[in-house]
């Protein structure tokens, strides 16, 4: 496995959320299994003593996102309250390797957390018995899934967790039927005939949605520069957070790199949480009141054996438990962590 710690500068650090300078933060790598390079920053909490061994946190999410986005937020608050964290980029996304871009794959993904532990347990200061795991939004249901095969992680938690294979192949609130699922393989077909003839990777969207004609939308930009009168409210939650108070060049959902077209490919043939009935760690599932993403969490929850705990915060939304201090319930994660590491 190849590892490497650098200091996070000034020069480089591009974080979008109110930076604590007294929580010192090294810019990381190291490699999945499969050979990828993630890109990480490991936060070290206040007055870090490098001869004491410390509990950590591996965390990533949401699916688009940057390390220097939510999960960075989560990992730094997280540091406050005494732990090692990490914050990662997912292969492909971000600052992680991958020569074919945003391509996004349910193995990899998963995969990319157990690499997060790997390189944790190599840190002279990290307990190894003592690390845990955050998803939010769309990789809390790969954190789930990492967490049912990988016993290494002592206790797992999601926050606003979405299924993405569910929502790809099923659609929101399970609104898809059997005849759009079969245009839309005969546009991942095409999409792949297109590559092939083009020497290319055709950008597009990883859930996708029909036109008046009963098309799958093709697109250039995951949102448009100004956000049209009358767009739905779930559209409007994400378009505030990524284009306005969290743009971040690097993301997916902030710019215009759109996903690999062929993203779905993989998540409808070999869905996740398959197995997470058999996790056996304690388990804590956050999300929102007004969440349109609630009902993926508490189908998991239900799901899922004891230990475990559900928490509704209310009033919040999805992308509420994003960045909104006043509703991210960190007491909750700091207790839940700290009595099961």
């Amino acid at each position: 496995m190849k590892y490497s710690v650098q200091n996070l500068t000034a020069v480089n650090d591009t974080r979008v959320f109110t930076v604590n300078s007294a929580i010192k933060v090294k810019n990381v790598r190291f490699q999945n299994r499969y050979g990828f390079i993630v890109a990480g920053h490991l936060y070290l909490p206040t007055a870090f003593n490098a001869d004491q061994k410390y509990a950590a946190i591996v965390i990533s999410g949401p699916f688009g996102a940057v390390k220097e986005q939510s999960s960075g937020l989560y990992a730094q608050t997280l540091a406050e309250q005494g732990f090692v964290t990490l914050a990662f980029d997912q292969s492909t996304t971000g600052e992680s390797s991958g020569d074919v871009r945003n391509v996004a794959s349910p193995d990899i993904f998963v995969e990319d957390f157990s690499a997060a532990v790997d390189f944790m347990g190599t840190q002279s200061f990290v307990d190894r018995g003592r690390i845990g795991a955050i998803g939010i939004c769309g990789l809390g249901s790969h954190v789930l899934t990492d967490a049912s095969i990988d016993v290494r992680i002592k206790a797992v938690a999601t926050s606003v967790m979405y299924d993405m294979a569910e929502s790809m192949w099923d659609g929101l609130n399970h609104s898809k039927n059997e005849e759009e699922r079969g245009r839309e393989k005969e546009y991942l077909a095409a999409i792949r005939w297109e590559d092939v003839d083009n020497d290319t990777h055709v950008r597009g969207f990883h859930e996708l949605a029909f036109d008046e004609n009963g098309k799958p939308v093709r697109g250039k930009t995951m949102f448009p520069d100004q956000l049209p009168t009358g767009a739905d409210p779930v559209t409007t939650e994400f378009y505030n957070y990524y284009v306005k108070r969290a743009y971040h060049p690097r993301a997916i959902n902030s710019n215009t790199n759109l996903w690999d077209a062929t993203t779905p490919w993989g998540y409808y043939n070999f869905p996740l949480q398959q197995q997470i009935e058999k996790i056996d760690a304690p388990k804590l599932i956050v999300t929102g009141e007004n969440a349109h993403s609630r009902y993926m969490a508490e189908a998991a929850y239900q799901r899922l054996t004891n230990p475990k705990e559900l928490v509704l915060v209310p009033g919040a939304t999805h992308t509420d438990l994003y960045d909104q201090m006043d509703k991210i319930p960190f007491a909750k994660f700091t207790e839940f962590f700290k009595t099961n590491l």
